[in-house]
């Protein structure tokens, strides 16, 4: 089992920035990717980034440019440094991973985009 704990959500002005946390734990040496999600209000849950076990990344159309996801393999931990935020990105950002049996997901973090 994989567990995965999100943080750094919060309130932010239009054009501001944050940096999300997952932190991962358990049995974490078969996971070979992990993103993010997030699902606005009325909405169906979206990809936003993922990386991968070689460090290998990728972005919806819609962040790129704007959002870096990197990871720190020392702490266990994959980031999600978001700039240049939207209104329209206010969300539920969730973090994910998987290995070769499953998909593993967080309880989420709220991301707030005031105009």
């Amino acid at each position: 089992q994989v567990q995965l704990v999100e943080s750094g959500g919060g309130l932010v002005q239009a054009g501001g920035s944050l940096r999300l946390s997952c932190a991962a734990s358990g049995s974490i040496f078969n996971i070979n990717a992990m993103g993010w999600y997030r699902q606005a209000p009325g909405k169906q849950r979206e990809f936003v980034a993922i990386i991968t076990r070689g460090g290998s990344t990728n972005y919806a159309d819609s962040v790129k440019g704007r959002f870096t996801i990197s990871r720190d393999n020392a702490k266990n931990t994959m980031y999600l440094q978001m700039n240049s935020l939207k209104p329209e990105e206010t969300a539920v950002f969730y973090c994910y991973g998987r290995d070769s049996l499953r998909n593993y997901w967080g309880q989420g973090t709220q991301v707030t985009v005031s105009s």
